[in-house]
């Protein structure tokens, strides 16, 4: 994956773009970044499609456990 970094030099307002791959380290957290994201996800569809099973709301369901 290629990073685009800009760099604004405050005093002058001289802008500088470079562009590079990532490296190894920069993709090894972006794909766990990525893992989580999609684990987040899957667990709060899960957990919907029981509060719809269950015909309950989240706020209703805190309510219950709470």
């Amino acid at each position: 994956m290629k990073i685009i970094e800009k760099y604004v030099d405050v005093q002058t307002g001289e802008e500088t773009i470079t562009e590079r791959e990532e490296t190894t380290e920069e993709q090894s957290l972006r794909l766990d970044f990525v893992a989580t994201q999609t684990e987040a996800e899957a667990k709060a569809v899960a957990r919907t499609a029981i509060l719809d099973r269950l015909g309950l709301t989240a706020d209703e369901a805190a309510i219950l456990l709470g």
